[in-house]
């Protein structure tokens, strides 16, 4: 192909991506309609994000989806009357292709294959959320949350909950959710509006209530009832201080964004949430090294059974820790953290026995701080049940992250060349790095890297909305 051919094919797959574009947005805000090619979100994303997913399908069927043939599937979708689920037009287009040569039949073969969401009564009323803690993870979720806006969102962002603020304290917390070091510019716009104490992001509201206790804060003076209080403070973590959230007026169920004491129920999202019933009113979204590493350690466990292992975390340092030397309650966390790497512990390990209990006893665990600011490792030894190899346990991987029901929480990478910042962003629990993969006899080490942020929000908005009965239907099942 000629230099030109090369710039002229490029064009229309530009082009093609922003015609996509109005088509996504409107799907999704006017209907509750989210669209994936193998389950990348197109959901605001820019054209080069949806190229490269359409290039991802590769990974799954060996050749790449072009855009001119998935553009008329989300034509197709526009005009029907589906509501209220996720549509993979990458696995609708590939299976047509697989069968047809012409367009002809796109729209008939779309009405059988989303039958299912086709008219679907859309009763089930939107839910209001409060953000209890506004540090690293809560402006996360708040980002996740603002991006679904629109009239069909069931997860409405009504609050923030800080403590006492001092003048000037709204302006500088509207500019921490404006500009993030790690994560970048916040995808729109921020307003501040100091006399009624809020902020406008992308049209949200956000009420800013100042409480230094959970059960201090009347919600419904406010027009919130019915809340899901998310705790991202990490300050109460039993069932008697969680509590006292339930009894604010307007808040009805809390999730805590760390790992829970007592009798709590710890969720990994893709693993356990079949666990919440519509009883439970605290549950636990763990911590995010429990996330990323109890999908991988169910996936290995379902397959060859998992004897013992040990799970040694290389983290990001937090802000628990101290930028220079200072006093620290805890054993070594008073070092400077952007100068050392600061053994920890960690009970992630353990953690993961509450949401998988067949792994119960069978894992001790280890942490180790190192002066980057975001994405983090875990580096999982085993001792299997049955024998395997590098490349049988890779493909079994592969296929895992690309096929199974934890495709939404395992990614995998075969890249030589990747590292931790490439990962800043990753929606994924956790991603498999297979170079690294170390496997012979019944003796396995996986690496797995995670977006201790960004990933571990993403877990808890899936638990969010379970908790809240708010599970949409993915279509082609």
């Amino acid at each position: 192909m000629s230099a030109d051919k090369h710039l002229q094919s490029w064009q229309e797959r530009f082009e093609m991506a922003e015609a996509m574009q109005p088509l996504l947005g409107k799907l999704y805000r006017n209907q509750g309609v989210e669209v994936v090619v193998y389950g990348k979100p197109l959901l605001n994303a820019s054209t080069i994000e949806i190229i490269k997913a359409h290039r991802l399908v590769r990974r799954h069927v060996g050749e790449k989806l072009r855009l001119r043939e998935s553009f008329p599937f989300v034509q197709a979708l526009s005009r029907l009357a589906v509501k209220q689920c996720k549509v993979d037009i990458g696995k609708l287009a590939v299976k047509y292709w697989a069968e047809h040569t012409d367009t002809n039949e796109i729209e008939s073969y779309m009405a059988r294959e989303l039958a299912a969401a086709i008219d679907h009564a859309d009763d089930i009323a939107p839910r209001d959320v409060v953000l209890y803690g506004f540090g690293r993870i809560g402006r996360l979720l708040a980002r996740l949350l603002i991006e679904r806006t629109g009239r069909s969102n069931k997860l409405r962002l009504r609050a923030i909950v800080l403590r006492g603020g001092k003048k000037g304290d709204l302006e500088k917390r509207a500019s921490l959710l404006r500009r993030d070091s790690v994560h970048g510019p916040f995808n729109g716009s921020v307003e501040v509006d100091e006399e009624n104490n809020a902020i406008i992001a992308n049209g949200t509201y956000i009420q800013v209530i100042y409480a230094n206790s959970p059960d201090e804060v009347d919600y419904t003076k406010y027009g919130i009832t019915d809340a899901l209080v998310v705790d991202n403070t990490g300050i109460w973590k039993d069932e008697a201080g969680l509590g006292l959230h339930l009894k604010s007026p307007g808040a009805s169920k809390v999730l805590l964004t760390a790992p829970a004491k007592g009798a709590i129920k710890n969720i990994v999202y893709g693993v356990n949430e079949g666990d919440i019933t519509a009883e439970d009113i605290i549950v636990s979204a763990a911590s995010c090294t429990t996330n990323a590493i109890t999908p991988v350690l169910k996936a290995v466990n379902d397959k060859y059974g998992i004897e013992n292992g040990h799970v040694e975390t290389i983290h990001s340092y937090t802000n628990d820790q101290n930028l220079i030397d200072n006093y620290h309650s805890a054993d070594r966390r008073g070092r400077s953290a952007p100068l050392n790497m600061v053994i920890t512990e960690t009970g992630a390990a353990k953690a993961v026995a509450k949401a998988l209990p067949v792994l119960a006893g069978k894992l001790t665990g280890n942490a180790i701080r190192v002066p980057t600011p975001n994405v983090s490792m875990a580096i999982i030894s085993m001792n299997l049940n049955a024998e395997t190899n590098k490349d049988e346990l890779n493909e079994y991987l592969k296929d895992t992250a690309l096929q199974s029901p934890l495709q939404n929480q395992i990614d995998y990478t075969d890249s030589t060349e990747i590292v931790s910042s490439d990962l800043v962003g990753s929606r994924y629990a956790g991603v498999v790095d297979s170079q690294a993969t170390i496997a012979e006899g019944k003796r396995a080490i996986l690496y797995v890297w995670y977006d201790n942020e960004f990933g571990y929000s993403c877990q808890v908005v899936g638990v969010m909305q379970t908790m809240l009965g708010l599970t949409t239907l993915s279509l082609p099942a």
